[in-house]
């Protein structure tokens, strides 16, 4: 059975860091891009960053803020948040897609966590 589970969201000041990692199993992880997306309450779900087997992708917001890395022997995908903003409230889903080419669109990844809630206070 597939299992995708977050951790590490809470409460953060703006400009903070917080670091959140997911869990995976019931598949073969090192095979599948991993990704982290993000919904805010009333807007639709955000791509912020992916990583394959060599390289990572950000989406434009979290450049140079955000780091995503994996861990495949622990099956685990990482998301280093630094220099948080309070716009990014929200939350924050680890997902998989076994497709080769990293999507910036959830619905073309596979499974998904239940997700994790950031709280960015000003």
């Amino acid at each position: 059975q597939v299992q995708l589970v977050e951790s590490g969201g809470g409460s953060v000041q703006a400009g903070g860091s917080l670091r959140l990692s997911c869990a995976a199993s019931g598949f073969t992880f090192s095979a599948y891009v991993m990704g982290w997306f993000r919904q805010a309450p009333g807007k639709e779900r955000e791509f912020v960053g992916a990583v394959n087997w060599g390289h990572a992708y950000y989406g434009d917001s979290v450049k140079g803020r955000f780091t995503v890395s994996r861990d495949n022997a622990k099956k685990t995908v990482f998301l280093q948040m630094n220099s948080v903003k309070p716009g990014e409230t929200a939350d924050y889903y680890c997902e998989a897609d076994k497709e080769d080419i990293v999507s910036i669109s959830s619905w073309e990844y596979n499974y998904w966590g239940q997700g994790t809630q950031v709280t960015v206070s000003s």
